[in-house]
């Protein structure tokens, strides 16, 4: 059999497995894994890689490898920036916020450059985690001048989204938005925040946010788990077709 027969053979097989499981089910281990399924663990694993990343199972360092069936997937298109909170009300879902930490510290160069800043000058830093499905789904980092952002705001009636928070307070009106989208392995923290492993492959959104005058506000990071969100463009046609 080659290499390309058995890759597909051994992906057809474990998307059975897993369509036939129950969500929160633990697969068996890789080597019983492996032999049950005839191939070598260094080619399981591979194949276990890619649909972890489709969000369809989980590892757990020294418990072992879960089925996972979102029954929440949040869906958008990107030319609108909207809260995960506004989009999972508009669907219907249900999402909460976990751990929250508010911070007041210094602008690093890379954040002073970003937010047009004076490196060591103050600013909040927000991070936080979103739940769905009783678990983590999103670990959001939002980084902003203090005074735009004081700490008993987000101790108030803070919901998880710093944008909602902006949008309903109506100052400084903000106008747009411009967002680096790429894979990312997450570190040690993004891990713990998402209940995944070091190394695992997460969706990152890296944005700065902008106000009507041009004045950069927030400089966020926006970390997804794969398998419950759905990011979509809508794009037109060029111009210079051949007529």
């Amino acid at each position: 059999m080659t290499e390309a027969s058995l890759s597909e053979r051994l992906h057809k097989e474990l998307e059975t497995l897993l369509a036939n499981a129950e969500p929160g089910e633990r697969l068996l281990s890789e080597p019983k894994l492996a032999k049950q399924l005839d191939v070598s663990r260094a080619t399981l694993r591979e194949a276990m890689r890619t649909f972890e990343t489709q969000g369809r199972i989980r590892r757990r360092q020294g418990v072992g490898t879960f089925v996972v069936h979102p029954s929440t997937v949040i869906e958008s298109g990107l030319e609108v920036l909207e809260s995960i909170e506004a989009l999972a009300e508009q669907t219907g879902l249900s999402v909460s916020m976990g751990a929250l930490d508010v911070e007041n510290c210094l602008a690093d160069e890379v954040v002073a450059e970003k937010l047009g800043l004076d490196v060591g000058a103050k600013i909040v830093r927000v991070s936080r985690i979103i739940s769905a499905d009783d678990r983590p789904v999103a670990f959001l980092i939002d980084q902003l001048p203090d005074k735009c952002l004081t700490e008993d705001e987000v101790n108030g009636s803070f919901t998880g989204s710093v944008l909602d928070l902006l949008l309903r307070r109506g100052s400084p009106l903000l106008d747009s938005t411009r967002c680096e989208i790429k894979a990312v392995a997450a570190d040690l923290d993004i891990a713990r925040s998402l209940d995944i492993q070091r190394g695992d492959a997460v969706l990152c959104f890296e944005s700065l946010l902008f106000t009507v005058e041009a004045e950069p506000i927030d400089y966020s990071f926006s970390y997804f788990l794969p398998g419950y969100f759905r990011f979509h463009v809508a794009r037109r046609v060029g111009k210079n077709q051949m007529g």
